[in-house]
Protein backbone atom coordinates (compact mmCIF):
# COMPACT_ATOMS: atom_id res chain seq x y z
CA UNK A 1 0.00 0.00 0.00
CA UNK A 2 1.29 3.17 -1.14
CA UNK A 3 2.04 5.77 1.20
CA UNK A 4 0.73 9.79 1.12
CA UNK A 5 1.27 12.64 3.22
CA UNK A 6 -0.63 15.99 2.95
CA UNK A 7 -1.84 18.94 5.35
CA UNK A 8 -5.42 17.86 4.93
CA UNK A 9 -7.58 15.31 3.71
CA UNK A 10 -11.12 16.09 2.27
CA UNK A 11 -13.50 12.92 1.57
CA UNK A 12 -16.04 14.05 -1.08
CA UNK A 13 -15.29 16.17 -4.02
CA UNK A 14 -19.18 17.61 -4.27
CA UNK A 15 -19.21 21.51 -4.10
CA UNK A 16 -18.62 21.33 -0.20
CA UNK A 17 -15.59 19.36 -0.52
CA UNK A 18 -14.01 21.23 -3.59
CA UNK A 19 -14.24 24.73 -1.33
CA UNK A 20 -12.83 23.49 1.77
CA UNK A 21 -9.34 22.05 -0.27
CA UNK A 22 -9.81 25.03 -2.30
CA UNK A 23 -9.80 27.33 0.69
CA UNK A 24 -7.12 25.36 2.42
CA UNK A 25 -4.87 25.65 -0.39
CA UNK A 26 -5.27 29.55 -1.02
CA UNK A 27 -4.16 29.35 3.13
CA UNK A 28 -0.72 27.44 1.63
CA UNK A 29 -1.32 24.24 3.05
CA UNK A 30 -1.51 20.80 1.00
CA UNK A 31 -4.87 19.38 0.48
CA UNK A 32 -5.82 15.96 -1.21
CA UNK A 33 -9.99 14.60 -2.06
CA UNK A 34 -11.17 11.55 -2.50
CA UNK A 35 -14.31 10.68 -4.33
CA UNK A 36 -15.90 7.58 -5.50
CA UNK A 37 -18.50 9.21 -7.80
CA UNK A 38 -18.01 12.40 -10.18
CA UNK A 39 -15.89 14.99 -9.41
CA UNK A 40 -18.48 17.75 -9.04
CA UNK A 41 -20.94 15.91 -6.51
CA UNK A 42 -25.12 15.87 -6.44
CA UNK A 43 -25.41 19.87 -7.14
CA UNK A 44 -23.66 19.08 -10.24
CA UNK A 45 -25.04 16.32 -12.03
CA UNK A 46 -28.58 15.55 -10.25
CA UNK A 47 -29.47 18.31 -7.87
CA UNK A 48 -29.15 21.82 -8.42
CA UNK A 49 -27.98 22.51 -11.71
CA UNK A 50 -29.80 20.07 -13.90
CA UNK A 51 -33.46 20.19 -12.27
CA UNK A 52 -33.18 23.89 -12.52
CA UNK A 53 -32.34 23.72 -16.26
CA UNK A 54 -35.21 21.90 -16.70
CA UNK A 55 -37.23 24.25 -14.57
CA UNK A 56 -36.14 27.03 -16.49
CA UNK A 57 -37.45 26.82 -19.81
CA UNK A 58 -41.03 26.50 -18.90
CA UNK A 59 -40.44 29.63 -16.68
CA UNK A 60 -39.40 31.61 -19.44
CA UNK A 61 -41.97 30.74 -21.74
CA UNK A 62 -44.38 31.69 -18.74
CA UNK A 63 -43.04 34.63 -18.37
CA UNK A 64 -43.64 35.55 -21.70
CA UNK A 65 -47.18 34.62 -22.35
CA UNK A 66 -48.17 37.27 -18.97
CA UNK A 67 -46.96 40.15 -21.25
CA UNK A 68 -48.85 41.64 -24.08
CA UNK A 69 -46.55 41.53 -26.88
CA UNK A 70 -44.24 38.75 -26.21
CA UNK A 71 -47.42 36.81 -26.21
CA UNK A 72 -48.90 36.97 -28.72
CA UNK A 73 -44.88 36.53 -30.20
CA UNK A 74 -44.97 32.95 -28.47
CA UNK A 75 -46.56 30.34 -31.37
CA UNK A 76 -45.24 26.90 -30.11
CA UNK A 77 -45.32 24.66 -27.01
CA UNK A 78 -42.51 23.70 -25.10
CA UNK A 79 -39.70 21.63 -27.06
CA UNK A 80 -39.04 18.63 -24.52
CA UNK A 81 -36.01 17.58 -26.55
CA UNK A 82 -34.61 21.05 -26.33
CA UNK A 83 -35.14 21.41 -22.81
CA UNK A 84 -33.90 18.12 -22.11
CA UNK A 85 -30.66 18.98 -24.08
CA UNK A 86 -29.70 21.86 -22.14
CA UNK A 87 -30.08 20.34 -19.04
CA UNK A 88 -27.89 17.54 -20.24
CA UNK A 89 -25.43 20.56 -21.33
CA UNK A 90 -25.63 21.81 -17.61
CA UNK A 91 -24.94 18.45 -15.88
CA UNK A 92 -21.56 18.25 -18.23
CA UNK A 93 -23.12 14.97 -20.03
CA UNK A 94 -22.55 13.61 -16.68
CA UNK A 95 -18.51 13.39 -17.61
CA UNK A 96 -16.25 15.48 -14.83
CA UNK A 97 -13.52 16.22 -16.91
CA UNK A 98 -13.90 20.05 -16.25
CA UNK A 99 -13.76 19.58 -12.48
CA UNK A 100 -10.65 17.23 -12.52
CA UNK A 101 -9.32 19.95 -14.52
CA UNK A 102 -10.02 22.79 -12.11
CA UNK A 103 -8.73 20.56 -9.17
CA UNK A 104 -5.24 20.23 -11.14
CA UNK A 105 -5.20 24.49 -11.55
CA UNK A 106 -6.27 24.66 -7.86
CA UNK A 107 -3.37 22.40 -6.80
CA UNK A 108 -5.36 19.62 -5.51
CA UNK A 109 -4.63 16.23 -5.82
CA UNK A 110 -7.72 13.69 -6.75
CA UNK A 111 -7.83 10.10 -5.49
CA UNK A 112 -10.62 8.52 -7.02
CA UNK A 113 -12.15 5.53 -4.62
CA UNK A 114 -14.35 5.03 -1.35
CA UNK A 115 -12.33 6.43 1.63
CA UNK A 116 -12.18 4.98 5.06
CA UNK A 117 -11.02 6.56 7.79
CA UNK A 118 -8.55 5.35 10.27
CA UNK A 119 -6.84 6.11 13.52
CA UNK A 120 -4.00 8.51 13.71
CA UNK A 121 -5.41 11.29 10.46
CA UNK A 122 -5.56 8.18 8.13
CA UNK A 123 -7.85 7.53 5.20
CA UNK A 124 -7.69 4.66 3.32
CA UNK A 125 -8.81 4.86 -0.51
CA UNK A 126 -9.97 2.05 -2.19
CA UNK A 127 -10.39 2.41 -5.82
CA UNK A 128 -12.48 0.41 -8.67
CA UNK A 129 -9.98 -2.40 -9.29
CA UNK A 130 -9.09 -2.79 -5.43
CA UNK A 131 -5.74 -1.12 -4.83
CA UNK A 132 -5.28 0.53 -1.96
CA UNK A 133 -3.58 3.95 -0.91
CA UNK A 134 -3.09 5.19 2.56
CA UNK A 135 -3.41 9.01 2.68
CA UNK A 136 -1.97 10.70 5.96
CA UNK A 137 -3.19 14.12 6.85
CA UNK A 138 -0.72 16.28 9.42
CA UNK A 139 -3.47 18.56 10.79
CA UNK A 140 -7.09 17.73 9.53
CA UNK A 141 -9.75 15.48 8.06
CA UNK A 142 -12.93 16.93 6.84
CA UNK A 143 -15.68 14.84 5.78
CA UNK A 144 -17.98 16.04 2.88
CA UNK A 145 -19.82 13.13 1.51
CA UNK A 146 -23.09 14.75 1.19
CA UNK A 147 -26.69 12.94 1.43
CA UNK A 148 -28.16 10.24 -0.67
CA UNK A 149 -32.35 10.41 -0.69
CA UNK A 150 -34.36 8.75 1.82
CA UNK A 151 -36.05 5.93 0.37
CA UNK A 152 -38.85 4.68 3.32
CA UNK A 153 -39.87 1.23 4.57
CA UNK A 154 -43.02 0.85 2.14
CA UNK A 155 -44.00 -2.60 1.24
CA UNK A 156 -42.98 -3.14 -2.04
CA UNK A 157 -41.34 0.31 -3.17
CA UNK A 158 -37.75 -0.97 -3.47
CA UNK A 159 -38.23 -3.90 -5.92
CA UNK A 160 -40.70 -1.22 -8.13
CA UNK A 161 -37.77 0.12 -8.73
CA UNK A 162 -38.74 3.83 -7.78
CA UNK A 163 -36.81 6.95 -8.82
CA UNK A 164 -35.36 9.21 -6.64
CA UNK A 165 -34.14 13.23 -7.47
CA UNK A 166 -31.18 11.62 -9.19
CA UNK A 167 -33.19 9.58 -11.92
CA UNK A 168 -35.84 12.70 -11.98
CA UNK A 169 -32.96 14.82 -12.48
CA UNK A 170 -31.49 13.25 -15.40
CA UNK A 171 -34.35 11.14 -16.94
CA UNK A 172 -33.82 10.65 -20.88
CA UNK A 173 -37.84 10.28 -21.41
CA UNK A 174 -40.85 12.01 -19.92
CA UNK A 175 -42.89 9.83 -18.43
CA UNK A 176 -46.71 9.80 -19.31
CA UNK A 177 -47.94 9.17 -15.58
CA UNK A 178 -45.66 10.77 -13.07
CA UNK A 179 -46.48 9.44 -9.16
CA UNK A 180 -44.41 12.10 -6.34
CA UNK A 181 -44.25 10.87 -2.69
CA UNK A 182 -43.71 13.59 -0.56
CA UNK A 183 -44.22 17.22 -0.73
CA UNK A 184 -41.20 18.94 0.31
CA UNK A 185 -39.23 21.28 -1.87
CA UNK A 186 -37.58 18.14 -4.61
CA UNK A 187 -41.11 16.92 -4.84
CA UNK A 188 -42.94 20.19 -6.05
CA UNK A 189 -40.12 21.67 -7.92
CA UNK A 190 -40.03 17.88 -9.60
CA UNK A 191 -44.44 18.03 -9.68
CA UNK A 192 -43.69 21.29 -11.38
CA UNK A 193 -40.99 20.36 -13.96
CA UNK A 194 -43.05 17.31 -15.19
CA UNK A 195 -45.96 18.50 -15.40
CA UNK A 196 -44.23 21.12 -17.53
CA UNK A 197 -43.36 18.64 -19.65
CA UNK A 198 -46.33 16.53 -20.48
CA UNK A 199 -46.33 14.18 -17.80
CA UNK A 200 -49.99 13.23 -15.87
CA UNK A 201 -48.35 13.88 -11.98
CA UNK A 202 -50.17 12.78 -9.46
CA UNK A 203 -48.36 14.07 -6.00
CA UNK A 204 -49.21 12.14 -2.61
CA UNK A 205 -48.63 15.05 0.13
CA UNK A 206 -49.03 12.96 3.62
CA UNK A 207 -48.17 16.77 5.40
CA UNK A 208 -49.14 19.02 3.19
CA UNK A 209 -47.16 21.19 -0.03
CA UNK A 210 -43.75 23.23 1.22
CA UNK A 211 -44.76 22.18 5.05
CA UNK A 212 -42.09 23.65 6.42
CA UNK A 213 -42.52 27.62 4.28
CA UNK A 214 -45.13 29.84 5.61
CA UNK A 215 -48.64 28.72 5.22
CA UNK A 216 -49.76 31.02 2.57
CA UNK A 217 -46.65 30.21 0.35
CA UNK A 218 -47.67 26.43 0.36
CA UNK A 219 -51.24 27.50 -0.55
CA UNK A 220 -50.04 28.95 -3.62
CA UNK A 221 -48.03 26.63 -4.76
CA UNK A 222 -50.71 24.01 -4.03
CA UNK A 223 -53.16 26.15 -5.84
CA UNK A 224 -50.81 26.62 -9.42
CA UNK A 225 -49.42 23.04 -9.29
CA UNK A 226 -53.55 22.15 -9.31
CA UNK A 227 -53.96 24.68 -12.11
CA UNK A 228 -51.12 23.43 -13.86
CA UNK A 229 -52.93 19.72 -13.98
CA UNK A 230 -51.35 17.86 -10.83
CA UNK A 231 -53.45 16.36 -9.01
CA UNK A 232 -52.29 17.33 -5.42
CA UNK A 233 -53.85 14.96 -2.74
CA UNK A 234 -52.99 15.95 0.48
CA UNK A 235 -52.48 14.03 3.32
CA UNK A 236 -51.70 11.12 0.95
CA UNK A 237 -49.92 8.76 2.04
CA UNK A 238 -48.46 5.52 0.20
CA UNK A 239 -49.47 2.02 1.62
CA UNK A 240 -48.20 -0.64 -0.63
CA UNK A 241 -46.51 -0.10 -3.95
CA UNK A 242 -46.04 -2.96 -6.92
CA UNK A 243 -44.99 -2.35 -10.24
CA UNK A 244 -46.74 -4.48 -13.06
CA UNK A 245 -44.86 -6.62 -15.77
CA UNK A 246 -45.70 -3.95 -18.08
CA UNK A 247 -44.26 -1.29 -16.37
CA UNK A 248 -47.37 0.25 -14.78
CA UNK A 249 -46.87 1.42 -10.66
CA UNK A 250 -49.57 1.10 -8.68
CA UNK A 251 -49.61 2.89 -5.56
CA UNK A 252 -52.49 2.04 -2.75
CA UNK A 253 -53.18 4.41 -0.35
CA UNK A 254 -54.01 3.95 3.40
CA UNK A 255 -57.26 4.84 2.78
CA UNK A 256 -57.25 2.15 0.21
CA UNK A 257 -57.40 4.55 -3.16
CA UNK A 258 -54.90 3.58 -5.90
CA UNK A 259 -52.64 5.78 -8.18
CA UNK A 260 -51.47 4.21 -11.26
CA UNK A 261 -48.26 5.87 -12.59
CA UNK A 262 -45.17 5.17 -15.31
CA UNK A 263 -42.63 5.81 -12.71
CA UNK A 264 -43.29 7.29 -9.12
CA UNK A 265 -40.49 9.59 -7.97
CA UNK A 266 -39.95 9.26 -3.84
CA UNK A 267 -39.11 12.84 -2.42
CA UNK A 268 -39.40 12.88 1.73
CA UNK A 269 -36.02 13.71 2.46
CA UNK A 270 -32.42 12.79 2.77
CA UNK A 271 -30.51 10.11 4.43
CA UNK A 272 -26.25 10.96 5.34
CA UNK A 273 -23.68 9.07 3.13
CA UNK A 274 -21.98 7.83 6.17
CA UNK A 275 -22.00 4.18 5.71
CA UNK A 276 -18.89 1.77 5.00
CA UNK A 277 -16.41 4.79 5.40
CA UNK A 278 -14.81 3.96 9.07
CA UNK A 279 -16.18 6.02 11.30
CA UNK A 280 -16.48 3.22 13.80
CA UNK A 281 -12.51 3.50 14.11
CA UNK A 282 -12.67 7.14 15.73
CA UNK A 283 -15.98 6.37 17.94
CA UNK A 284 -18.91 6.90 15.60
CA UNK A 285 -21.19 4.84 14.38
CA UNK A 286 -21.42 4.51 10.33
CA UNK A 287 -24.37 5.71 8.75
CA UNK A 288 -25.28 8.27 11.16
CA UNK A 289 -25.02 12.13 10.79
CA UNK A 290 -22.18 13.58 12.16
CA UNK A 291 -22.66 16.14 15.12
CA UNK A 292 -20.31 19.02 15.23
CA UNK A 293 -19.07 22.17 17.35
CA UNK A 294 -19.33 25.64 15.97
CA UNK A 295 -16.35 25.34 14.06
CA UNK A 296 -17.17 22.20 11.93
CA UNK A 297 -15.04 19.86 13.88
CA UNK A 298 -16.96 16.23 14.53
CA UNK A 299 -18.27 16.28 18.36
CA UNK A 300 -19.24 13.39 20.56
CA UNK A 301 -22.53 12.62 22.81
CA UNK A 302 -20.68 15.30 25.37
CA UNK A 303 -20.47 18.19 22.47
CA UNK A 304 -16.40 17.68 23.06
CA UNK A 305 -14.17 17.32 19.34
CA UNK A 306 -13.19 13.99 18.30
CA UNK A 307 -9.99 12.30 17.59
CA UNK A 308 -8.11 14.92 19.07
CA UNK A 309 -9.98 17.65 17.14
CA UNK A 310 -8.62 16.76 13.97
CA UNK A 311 -11.86 15.41 12.21
CA UNK A 312 -14.41 17.93 10.66
CA UNK A 313 -17.41 17.60 8.76
CA UNK A 314 -19.59 20.08 6.31
CA UNK A 315 -22.00 20.27 4.38
CA UNK A 316 -25.15 17.75 4.42
CA UNK A 317 -23.01 15.25 6.11
CA UNK A 318 -23.53 16.94 9.43
CA UNK A 319 -27.14 18.04 9.18
CA UNK A 320 -26.98 21.78 10.66
CA UNK A 321 -28.66 22.30 6.61
CA UNK A 322 -29.24 20.56 3.86
CA UNK A 323 -28.37 23.50 0.69
CA UNK A 324 -25.84 23.75 -1.57
CA UNK A 325 -24.93 27.66 -0.92
CA UNK A 326 -25.10 27.06 3.20
CA UNK A 327 -22.53 24.15 2.66
CA UNK A 328 -20.33 26.01 1.18
CA UNK A 329 -20.13 28.55 3.48
CA UNK A 330 -19.75 26.19 6.13
CA UNK A 331 -16.62 25.40 3.51
CA UNK A 332 -14.97 28.12 3.66
CA UNK A 333 -15.32 28.78 7.44
CA UNK A 334 -13.90 25.04 7.81
CA UNK A 335 -10.93 25.83 5.53
CA UNK A 336 -10.17 28.66 7.36
CA UNK A 337 -10.29 27.64 10.46
CA UNK A 338 -7.92 24.81 9.85
CA UNK A 339 -5.38 26.64 8.18
CA UNK A 340 -5.98 29.26 11.37
CA UNK A 341 -5.18 26.08 13.80
CA UNK A 342 -2.61 24.86 11.47
CA UNK A 343 -0.41 28.46 11.45
CA UNK A 344 -1.02 28.73 14.94
CA UNK A 345 -3.32 31.79 14.45
CA UNK A 346 -6.33 33.39 16.49
CA UNK A 347 -9.85 31.43 16.12
CA UNK A 348 -12.88 33.91 15.70
CA UNK A 349 -14.92 31.50 17.17
CA UNK A 350 -17.56 34.19 18.30
CA UNK A 351 -21.32 34.52 16.39
CA UNK A 352 -20.84 36.06 13.21
CA UNK A 353 -16.96 35.16 13.47
CA UNK A 354 -14.83 34.67 10.28
CA UNK A 355 -14.59 30.90 11.45
CA UNK A 356 -17.92 29.95 11.97
CA UNK A 357 -20.83 29.34 10.60
CA UNK A 358 -23.57 31.50 12.30
CA UNK A 359 -25.82 31.73 9.60
CA UNK A 360 -27.03 28.25 9.36
CA UNK A 361 -29.21 28.98 12.65
CA UNK A 362 -30.25 32.61 11.74
CA UNK A 363 -30.19 33.53 8.35
CA UNK A 364 -30.64 30.54 5.79
CA UNK A 365 -31.87 31.80 2.61
CA UNK A 366 -33.58 29.19 0.48
CA UNK A 367 -35.30 29.41 -3.04
CA UNK A 368 -38.00 27.16 -4.15
CA UNK A 369 -38.43 27.24 -8.46
CA UNK A 370 -41.62 26.33 -8.22
CA UNK A 371 -44.46 28.50 -9.91
CA UNK A 372 -45.20 30.86 -8.39
CA UNK A 373 -41.36 31.10 -6.63
CA UNK A 374 -40.94 31.18 -3.28
CA UNK A 375 -37.80 32.98 -1.74
CA UNK A 376 -37.07 33.43 2.19
CA UNK A 377 -34.67 33.73 4.65
CA UNK A 378 -34.47 33.54 8.11
CA UNK A 379 -37.57 32.20 10.54
CA UNK A 380 -40.98 31.68 9.45
CA UNK A 381 -43.49 33.21 11.93
CA UNK A 382 -44.21 30.04 13.34
CA UNK A 383 -40.30 28.86 13.71
CA UNK A 384 -39.99 32.84 15.57
CA UNK A 385 -42.53 32.57 17.72
CA UNK A 386 -41.21 28.80 18.97
CA UNK A 387 -37.57 30.72 19.47
CA UNK A 388 -38.77 33.00 22.07
CA UNK A 389 -39.00 36.12 20.10
CA UNK A 390 -41.89 38.24 20.49
CA UNK A 391 -42.99 39.17 16.87
CA UNK A 392 -44.84 41.63 14.58
CA UNK A 393 -45.27 40.03 11.08
CA UNK A 394 -46.72 41.94 8.64
CA UNK A 395 -47.74 40.91 4.69
CA UNK A 396 -47.82 43.31 1.78
CA UNK A 397 -49.50 42.68 -1.55
CA UNK A 398 -46.74 42.02 -3.93
CA UNK A 399 -49.02 42.00 -6.67
CA UNK A 400 -49.88 45.56 -5.67
CA UNK A 401 -46.50 47.12 -6.45
CA UNK A 402 -45.63 49.05 -9.78
CA UNK A 403 -43.01 46.92 -10.57
CA UNK A 404 -45.09 43.97 -10.35
CA UNK A 405 -47.89 45.19 -12.54
CA UNK A 406 -45.24 46.03 -14.90
CA UNK A 407 -43.34 42.72 -14.85
CA UNK A 408 -46.54 40.60 -15.97
CA UNK A 409 -50.35 41.12 -16.62
CA UNK A 410 -52.33 39.36 -13.17
CA UNK A 411 -49.03 39.20 -11.50
CA UNK A 412 -49.88 37.23 -7.98
CA UNK A 413 -47.73 37.30 -5.05
CA UNK A 414 -47.04 38.07 -1.25
CA UNK A 415 -44.68 39.55 0.96
CA UNK A 416 -44.00 38.87 4.71
CA UNK A 417 -41.79 40.25 7.11
CA UNK A 418 -41.11 39.38 10.38
CA UNK A 419 -39.94 41.62 13.07
CA UNK A 420 -38.28 41.34 16.23
CA UNK A 421 -40.40 43.97 18.33
CA UNK A 422 -37.58 44.41 21.31
CA UNK A 423 -34.86 45.06 18.70
CA UNK A 424 -36.97 46.06 15.74
CA UNK A 425 -34.67 44.36 13.12
CA UNK A 426 -36.07 41.73 10.88
CA UNK A 427 -35.74 37.82 11.23
CA UNK A 428 -37.45 36.32 8.66
CA UNK A 429 -38.56 37.47 4.88
CA UNK A 430 -40.08 35.67 2.56
CA UNK A 431 -41.43 36.41 -0.86
CA UNK A 432 -43.97 34.56 -3.50
CA UNK A 433 -44.31 35.56 -6.99
CA UNK A 434 -42.81 34.88 -10.34
CA UNK A 435 -39.52 35.93 -10.03
CA UNK A 436 -38.79 36.53 -6.81
CA UNK A 437 -35.41 34.23 -6.39
CA UNK A 438 -33.22 37.68 -7.50
CA UNK A 439 -35.41 39.57 -4.53
CA UNK A 440 -34.15 37.93 -1.90
CA UNK A 441 -30.09 39.32 -1.37
CA UNK A 442 -31.65 42.19 -0.14
CA UNK A 443 -33.61 40.65 2.56
CA UNK A 444 -30.53 37.96 3.43
CA UNK A 445 -28.36 41.23 4.44
CA UNK A 446 -31.14 43.13 6.41
CA UNK A 447 -31.63 39.57 8.42
CA UNK A 448 -27.48 38.87 8.86
CA UNK A 449 -26.75 42.38 9.38
CA UNK A 450 -29.67 42.84 11.79
CA UNK A 451 -30.33 46.40 10.06
CA UNK A 452 -32.76 48.17 12.23
CA UNK A 453 -35.60 48.94 10.34
CA UNK A 454 -35.61 52.98 10.97
CA UNK A 455 -32.10 52.76 8.70
CA UNK A 456 -33.74 50.27 6.41
CA UNK A 457 -36.11 53.25 6.14
CA UNK A 458 -33.27 55.19 4.57
CA UNK A 459 -32.54 52.51 1.76
CA UNK A 460 -35.00 53.57 -1.13
CA UNK A 461 -35.87 51.36 -3.75
CA UNK A 462 -36.18 52.35 -7.48
CA UNK A 463 -39.14 53.10 -9.35
CA UNK A 464 -40.95 51.30 -10.87
CA UNK A 465 -39.09 47.88 -9.30
CA UNK A 466 -41.00 44.65 -7.50
CA UNK A 467 -38.39 46.11 -4.82
CA UNK A 468 -40.59 49.13 -4.23
CA UNK A 469 -42.52 46.13 -1.64
CA UNK A 470 -39.67 47.41 1.02
CA UNK A 471 -41.18 50.75 1.00
CA UNK A 472 -44.49 49.50 1.57
CA UNK A 473 -44.15 46.72 3.55
CA UNK A 474 -42.06 49.85 6.28
CA UNK A 475 -45.21 51.89 5.56
CA UNK A 476 -47.15 49.20 6.77
CA UNK A 477 -45.47 48.45 9.82
CA UNK A 478 -45.96 52.17 11.21
CA UNK A 479 -43.16 54.18 9.45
Amino acid sequence: MDDHTYDVIVIGAGPVGENVADRVAQGGLSAAIVERDLVGGECSYWACMPTKALLRSTAALRAARHVPGSREAVTGDLDVTAVLRRRDSFSSHWKDDGQVSWLDSAGITLYRGQGRIRPDRVVEVTDAAGVATSLTARHAVVVATGSAALLPDIPGLREAEPWSSREAAAASAVPGRLAVIGGGVVASEMATAFAALGSSVTMLARDGVLPLAEPFAGERVTESLREAGVSVLLGAEAGTVKRDGDGTVHITLTTGEDVEADEVLVAIGRAPNTQNMGLGTVGLTPGDWLAVDDTLRVVGDDGAPLAGGWLYAAGDVNRRVLLTHQGKYQARAVGDVIVARAKGEAVDDSPWGRHVATADERAVPQVVFTEPEIASVGLTAAAAETAGFRIRVVDYDLGAVAGSALHADGYRGQARMVVDEDRKVIVGFTLVGPDVAELLHAATIAVVGEVPLDRLWHAVPAFPTVSEVWLRLLEAYGH
